[in-house]
């Protein structure tokens, strides 16, 4: 009974503190959304609380933030893929054919980001969850790129539970060259989620040459993982960013292609040098990707294909597999089937679909389709695919109108508005031309 007293009265202030936050980030949504960017990009995976299972501390704040931040949105189609992705989900789970972990990993690292994505808008405006993507985004590239020049990682000293510790605070090397991975545990989490952030740096409206320079920082950190997909994407987000997002002046958009010409006469030699260097590796890891198709014997249309690990197909051991399925989708299906897959797909395809529309066009929508190829070569692994699914529901949050204006976006409007007739009063009369 004494052993009990104190655990209870601890659970009790726990609660209160989780009471408390939550007003307090509802209250203030801007500094939310502040406090989302920090820990996505400077908290690793392997930091978090231990309730019932391991919470990283990017999904915690993540599904506080969701309950914090819950209001009444207009819906979209891509809302009712993932409903109907929950729901077979859920049905599986309860009839066996997809595990606790899967289920888990489902909920709380694609569902409950897209949940965010969809929410943060209508509560800080999308001017701001741009320009704190943006800045944070960019201290992470300053920071890879000093942990690249120094060959030092800070974040390997935050101590953790294992196997998350072990399995992800290993520094590597290619060609015996350090990869920069900052707080993300792996560099081509970091690269991909850098390359997607350099769509919220361009829309971010800063003057050029603030924009430029930091469009370098993260081109910078993103070479120096050394991941051939993160440069690859960088390149595709950068390219549809300047062709698609509206309101780019001719100085900025000259500006970025000028810059992308010398960045690539710089970075072009030292990666045919590192990934020289780095020989069978690289040939390696590109041949591994090729065999997972292998995998694709194995995919179910419901649920989960038991266990494949111990099996043989062809000359191809499946068990070599198991550690790593370093494709997204193919990853996906072996976890929840094909039909669950396909309804996630098809949120995604909602958000690829608003990238070609004028007025639904939003950072998010681009970032989202400069990642269009990783999904085919990389897991979402540690932060980068909860950013990922953010992405997804930002965009369809954008592209949804009125929904998505926050009441500072709402000023900042009618303060424009206002100026805009100002201007026309001025005018002499029959317009600019003075009716000449």
């Amino acid at each position: 009974m004494t052993t009990a007293a104190p655990i209870v009265l601890l659970a009790l202030g726990a609660l209160a503190a989780l009471v408390i936050a939550m007003i307090v980030l509802r209250t203030l949504p801007r500094g939310a959304v502040v406090a989302w960017a920090m820990v996505l990009f400077f908290v690793p995976v392997w930091v978090g609380v231990s309730a019932g299972f391991f919470w990283y501390g990017i999904t915690a704040l993540t599904v506080v933030l969701s309950i914090a931040a819950w209001e009444k949105i207009r819906l979209h189609p891509a809302d009712g893929w993932m409903a109907a992705f929950l729901f077979v989900l859920g049905i599986l789970y309860l009839l066996d054919g997809v595990t606790l972990s899967a289920t888990v990993t489902a909920v709380l690292e694609w569902v409950i980001p897209y949940v965010w994505g969809r929410l943060v808008i209508a509560r800080a405006g999308g001017r701001w969850v741009t320009s704190t993507i943006a800045v944070v985004a960019v201290l992470a590239a300053a920071l890879g790129v000093l942990e690249f020049t120094t060959s030092f990682n800070p974040w390997v000293l935050i101590p953790g539970p294992d196997p998350l510790y072990s399995g992800w605070s290993e520094l590597q090397t290619r060609g015996e060259m350090l990869r920069a991975e900052g707080a993300f545990g792996h560099s081509i989490a970091l690269g991909a989620t850098l390359a997607m952030s350099s769509a919220f740096v361009i829309a971010a409206r800063w003057r050029p040459v603030p924009t430029l320079f930091a469009l370098g920082l993260l081109t910078a950190a993103v070479v120096f993982t050394f991941s051939r997909i993160g440069i690859l994407s960088l390149v595709l987000t950068v390219a549809l960013s300047v062709v698609l997002l509206p309101g780019l002046s001719r100085r900025l958009r000259a500006g970025i292609v000028g810059g992308t010409v010398v960045a690539a006469a710089v970075a072009v030699p030292l990666l045919d040098a590192v990934l020289s260097a780095a020989g069978d590796e690289a040939e390696g890891s590109a041949g591994y990707r090729t065999d997972l198709l292998v995998l694709l014997h194995q995919v179910e249309l419901f649920g989960n294909p038991g266990d494949w690990e111990s099996l043989v197909w062809g000359d191809q051991y499946l068990g070599y597999f198991a550690r790593s399925t370093d494709n997204a989708l193919l990853s996906i299906m072996l976890r929840v089937g094909f039909v669950p897959t396909f309804f996630l797909v098809a949120a995604i395809l909602c958000a690829v679909v608003m990238a070609c529309r004028r007025q639904q066009r939003s950072p998010a929508a681009i970032a989202v389709v400069g990642q269009l190829p990783s999904l085919v070569v990389v897991a979402m692994i540690t932060q980068y695919g909860m950013f990922f699914w953010f992405c997804v529901g930002l965009a369809v949050a954008s592209g949804t109108g009125a929904v998505g204006v926050s009441a500072s976006d709402r000023t900042e409007q009618a303060v424009g508005a206002v100026r805009s007739r100002g201007e026309v009063a001025k005018m002499p009369r029959g317009g600019p031309g003075g009716g000449q």
